[in-house]
């Protein structure tokens, strides 16, 4: 049959529509296939990012994961990546250990477990993957540097995969190093050794979670660890790898990435990294870091995640574009599959990707995001200018015989602020394998053989609400399903729910502050532990608190007020910081680090003995009872205007907390 008429018909049609020319592209698998595609996921971790999402009610919290985890409905996640807690900061605060000492195993800490559980009942052939950022004191004898006793720190991180499934069932399929950190060369050796001795030889390892290099270099120079390596993972590589680790003949997987606002603008850099990670890169996995944005707003990084579920007090949670973005990829689309060679560029801006299932199916997704729409904040994508384009797409090889496409649409119209998210257009009859695209700015198209794809929905969620002014928990849960309280978010130090049975009055369920030495930390954790709950414009307000000390003579706890700061810079947080202490004595501070003295003197406190602490905060001035009775008053408060509220220890040390309360204005 002869082509050259349609094919002049298209470019007719380019001219009408006001193009000066129409750029042709091939899709074609008859001179091989590229790489397989290993798919896209999300990062619960890195920390605590999922920390508010398991404390929404029914039917909300299964809402979400559907959007997150639930195939052909939202973003269809093929991949679960999670923090193995380590109980220190490690960027929106603590996740717990599995071990927080050498004799002490507990695998039903945190949350992570139940989302991963989640996830696997959405989508039973999702990947799961293993990641620590930190590891409790005893792993490093005291150090901050866990490969001095790589034995101890790979044993303790193959009890997390083998506890994962002994206790809820769950295959990890690959577990990394330590993340962002220096590699060591004999402890992913001994890392490889240990899972093969446990059985779990079907567990693959990823290295280094951090960048390229040095890693592809030792892999090339060391068969050993190379055999050790199955992935090398790279985090936020702007979309471009090095040439060694095209040499390793390794996967390449983007093992951390986005980490932008995840409003329209967010959404755009995303629908970029997702294509141009393979054409640039070659990576043939994108693993966003945040899973979704379930953490309080003013932390570090606020709503980064594909969506946002920042209140559990309201039941709202908003479904953001990058949902969509990710959906025009993962719904028609699985691990297994494999990109065509013929991808790449569009002459005008933008880029395309195209894979098979080696079935039959094709899947074609075209972004045409611009620069100033699209900056990713680490780090910013390169810039090019873009212009309206007609794209004409010639299918040969197995595709030739392709007849029709299904059509789905997102346009961002960042100048109108009235953008559309995959929405479904009608069928593209092809002309003689060829199709051909009308593209503005800032669009997102999918064109693919298959039909299932859907855009998920629900009712509304109720409206966005600010944390209620009056909030008390009594921690009185004899069987708890996760390690903290709600709506508490530790900052450093890890505060669990405890029965005391040595206690038979009113004090047998308390909060539990249980660490007792410095974990070997990600970031800079502060010397004290603090746990922050509420609202962050809380100006004017009252905190109350039962407390018990559980060292003598140096054991301390705080209640505060104000606290301005978490994650990566709790060490400077500042506020009003109601200390009392074991030797008798209390303070207020202006820092959680007790610099700024704003009042001192004796309180009579002692440890093994309930105490009340209240604290009164209204414009400069700051006020403390202590059992009811006035300790302090009128004290001038330095700063800062507002805050969140907060428990904590002075050191780390054992600490029970109970019959917490607050009321703003």
């Amino acid at each position: 049959m002869n082509r050259r008429p349609a094919l002049i018909f298209v470019r007719l049609l380019c001219l009408v529509w006001g193009f000066c020319t129409c750029e042709r592209y091939v899709l074609d698998d008859k001179t091989g296939l590229g790489r397989v595609f290993d798919g896209v996921g999300g990062l619960s971790g890195g920390g605590a990012t999922s920390r508010l999402l398991v404390n929404y009610a029914e039917p909300y919290r299964s809402q979400v994961l559907d959007y997150l985890f639930k195939p052909n409905f939202g973003a269809s996640l093929h991949i679960l990546k999670v923090e193995i807690g380590g109980d220190a900061q490690t960027t929106d605060g603590t996740e717990p250990s599995h071990m927080h000492y050498e004799n002490d195993e507990n695998f039903f800490r945190g949350y992570e477990w139940w989302l991963m559980k989640e996830a696997k009942k959405r989508n039973p052939n999702i990947t799961l993957i293993g990641l620590p950022w930190a590891f409790p004191g005893w792993v490093g004898h005291g150090k901050n540097w866990p490969y001095d006793f790589p034995d101890i720190t790979a044993s303790y991180v193959v009890s997390w995969i083998i506890g994962a499934k002994q206790y809820h069932d769950l295959d990890i399929n690959y577990v990394g190093i330590w993340n962002e950190r220096n590699f060591d060369s004999k402890y992913i050796k001994l890392l490889r050794y240990t899972l093969d001795k446990s059985g779990l030889e079907r567990v693959r390892i990823v290295a280094s979670d951090n960048l390229w290099e040095p890693i592809t270099w030792s892999l090339l120079q060391d068969q050993e660890l190379s055999r050790a390596v199955d992935v090398i993972g790279a985090h936020y590589p702007g979309t471009t790898t090095v040439m060694a680790a095209l040499k390793t003949q390794k996967k390449l997987w983007s093992s951390e990435d986005y980490s932008t606002f995840n409003d329209e603008v967010g959404g755009g850099c995303w629908a970029r990294i997702l294509n141009q990670n393979y054409i640039n890169g070659l990576m043939t996995s994108t693993i966003s870091w945040n899973l979704v944005a379930s953490y309080y707003e003013k932390l570090p990084f606020g709503r980064d995640g594909l969506m946002t579920a920042e209140e559990p007090w309201s039941g709202n949670y908003v479904v953001e574009s990058p949902i969509w973005i990710t959906a025009h990829t993962t719904q028609f689309t699985q691990p297994g599959w494999t990109y065509l060679q013929t991808v790449g560029h569009l002459a005008h801006g933008g880029s395309y990707v195209a894979l098979t299932d080696g079935k039959g199916n094709l899947t074609v997704v075209v972004e045409t995001m611009t620069h100033d729409h699209s900056v990713c904040i680490r780090p910013p994508l390169p810039p090019y200018n873009l212009t309206s384009q007609s794209a004409v797409f010639q299918l040969k090889g197995s595709f030739a015989s392709i007849g029709e496409l299904q059509v789905w649409r997102s346009r961002f119209n960042f100048k109108t602020k009235k953008p559309t998210f995959f929405e479904q257009l009608t069928p593209l009859k092809l002309l003689d394998g060829t199709f051909n695209l009308s593209l503005g700015e800032d669009e997102v198209y999918t064109l693919t053989t298959i039909t299932t794809g859907l855009k998920g929905s629900y009712a509304a969620p109720p409206p966005s609400a600010r944390f209620p002014k009056v909030y008390k928990d009594d921690f009185n849960v004899a069987n708890p399903h996760f390690s903290e309280a709600p709506n508490f978010a530790d900052q450093t130090g890890v505060f669990e729910y405890y029965m005391n049975l040595t206690d038979p009055g009113p004090h047998v369920f308390t909060l539990r502050q249980v660490l007792t030495q410095r974990p070997v930390t990600w970031v800079a954790d502060a010397d004290q532990t603090i746990s922050v709950i509420g609202d962050y414009k809380w100006d004017n307000l009252k905190v109350s608190c039962d407390v018990f000390m559980e060292t003598v003579k140096t054991g301390g706890v705080y209640i505060a007020a104000r606290v301005d700061k978490g994650g990566q810079s709790v060490r400077s947080a500042r506020g009003v910081f109601y200390w009392v202490f074991a030797d008798g004595t209390y303070k207020v501070t202006n820092d959680i680090a007790g610099q700024t003295v704003l009042a001192e003197g004796q309180s009579g406190t002692r440890a093994y003995g309930w105490h009340t602490l209240s604290l009164t905060v209204k414009g400069q001035y700051a006020s403390g009872l202590l059992n009811g009775y006035p300790l302090w008053k009128d004290v001038v408060v330095i700063g800062p205007k507002n805050g969140w509220a907060a428990i904590g220890t002075h050191s780390f040390e054992l600490a029970q907390f109970d019959n917490f309360a607050v009321a703003a204005e």
